[in-house]
């Protein structure tokens, strides 16, 4: 399956939207339209952080495990996402790019490595209903981070 990828840009410096990414229990705040019930192992931040989500998809749901595989500071945060009873492997990418006159572009790739067969033929929906779903998040984002580009309390 083709990855799906979704940006905003926010005013915010890298260095403030990293802080705030890094803190694994953060990402419930803006993702809990599609993610719930959500638990916590390992470090509060950086490689080797993770969750453990129930996702809501329709009338399906899916337990699926989360790990921080990858933090380079202030650029990218690699997360890979264990689901289907690990039937299903996929990496979230968190990019982050200064803009040229300040703020960040964040950008969010979901990229499948290995995708149940009943999940191959929905392709076309699954990524449709996570494009709009991953695009919500960031917006969700954009309204969570400090406004006065301070850094975020950890």
């Amino acid at each position: 399956m083709r990855p799906v990828t979704v940006s905003v840009n926010v005013p915010q410096d890298r260095e403030t939207v990293y802080d705030f990414l890094d803190v694994m229990s953060r990402h419930e705040s803006f993702t809990d339209h599609m993610l719930r019930d959500w638990t916590y192992a390992g470090p509060a931040s950086g490689v080797g952080a993770k969750a453990t989500v129930s996702v809501r998809a329709g009338r399906r749901t899916d337990e699926v495990g989360i790990e921080v595989v990858e933090a380079v500071r202030p650029v990218r945060l690699v997360e890979r996402n264990t689901g289907a009873g690990g039937r299903r492997v996929a990496y979230g990418t968190y990019e982050l790019a200064e803009l040229p006159d300040g703020g960040t572009r964040i950008t969010f790739s979901y990229a499948w490595s290995r995708v149940p067969p009943s999940e191959r033929l929905a392709a076309p929906l699954v990524r449709s209903l996570l494009r709009r779903g991953n695009a919500r998040a960031l917006r969700r984002l954009a309204a969570l981070l400090p406004a006065d580009g301070g850094r975020p309390a950890r």
